[in-house]
């Protein structure tokens, strides 16, 4: 069971991305790194994915152990946001389609476009573009609508991503996620709108009737920024996962924003002791160049070398789990 894992501490969960809405490379990436010891994978609301998802797991032949959760946010928040390019503004310097981490823009003949579908709203194009050619804009969605047959369909959890500021707007929100899916449900937070005494009090607020433990909170120390693998990136994750930790609430802690290889380690230096980490951009792009090949699963070579980057990624949550625990028996 999912609990199980979490209360073990040794829950990797691969973020394919709230906004990825890409059916085929979800497919490529569940089943690469389901493969490597993944046993949580992060999805689009969108019913083709959470299939596509369900397609990864049965090519790689492994089923147990292995749970899917649907991602949803609130309009202003980041994970929802698509990117469009104002055409009579844009030069097609290229620089958009370069920084790309989902190699969403593309050229067709004299115009540059987003591929929404591949859009995950993470806002580097619009910050890379000095001719202010793009802007974004909240692709949100009537969740009593989109989510009954992905749940019907089959789901572990589902998560509500309440980064926003409007406190009505995401209790609002929240009380339909609750009636529609009354099981594990996850929680992800981060300090960029709030501060911690009131985001500690939102999240309070959200559990308050819930059974002890049947929460997860993902603790998004900065969303969307795990390019790096260093301590710096993971840096705020960890420190977003004090805040509940110290707060010891009847929840499951997961470390997320900026997560890479080193995010147990520095998290264990620091006395930190999550149920797991949450990996996106990283993972994704440790594997980019092989899931983005036509002949990914024809190509044995190709498999093998992506399978191997992937297990390294996922093998260093695991190595520092091991240490944290080698350490408490010695206490």
């Amino acid at each position: 069971m999912l609990s199980d894992i979490l209360k073990q501490g040794k829950c990797f969960k691969l973020v394919c991305g709230a906004g990825n809405e890409d059916a085929v490379e979800v497919e490529k990436l569940v089943y690469l790194y389901s493969k490597a010891g993944c046993s949580l994978f992060d999805l689009s609301a969108n019913l083709e994915v959470v299939q596509a998802a369900k397609r990864g797991l049965e090519r790689a032949g492994i089923l147990d152990d292995r749970y899917l959760c649907v991602s949803v946010g609130i309009e202003g928040d980041p994970h929802i946001d698509k990117a469009e390019i104002i055409q009579n503004l844009c030069v097609k310097c290229g620089r958009c389609k370069n920084i790309c981490p989902q190699n969403a823009i593309f050229e067709n003949g004299r115009v540059n476009y987003v591929k929404n579908k591949r859009c995950i709203g993470c806002g580097k194009c619009v910050d890379i573009c000095e001719f202010k050619a793009i802007k974004m804009f909240s692709q949100d969605v009537d969740l009593a609508k989109v989510l009954p047959p992905i749940i019907e369909e089959g789901i572990d959890c589902l998560e509500f991503h309440a980064l926003i500021e409007d406190e009505a707007a995401v209790m609002r929100k929240w009380k339909i996620l609750s009636h529609l899916y009354p099981n594990f449900l996850s929680i992800c937070v981060d300090r960029s709108k709030i501060g911690n005494e009131k985001l500690l009090n939102r999240v309070k607020k959200m559990i308050e009737n819930r059974t002890p433990y049947t929460t997860i909170i993902q603790a998004d120390g900065a969303p969307m920024s795990g390019g790096c693998d260093d301590y710096k990136t993971t840096l705020q994750a960890v420190a977003m996962a004090e805040v509940f930790q110290d707060a010891k609430l009847p929840v499951y802690i997961l470390l997320s924003g900026g997560t890479n290889s080193k995010t147990m380690e520095l998290s264990r230096q620091c006395g930190i002791m999550p149920n797991g980490v949450a990996v996106g951009s990283y993972a994704r792009k440790l594997v980019k160049e092989y899931v983005s090949r036509d002949d990914f699963f024809e190509n044995t070579k190709v498999v093998n070398e992506a399978l191997s980057k992937a297990k390294a990624l996922v093998n260093s949550v695991f190595l520092q789990y091991n240490m944290r625990q080698e350490k408490k028996c010695q206490r």
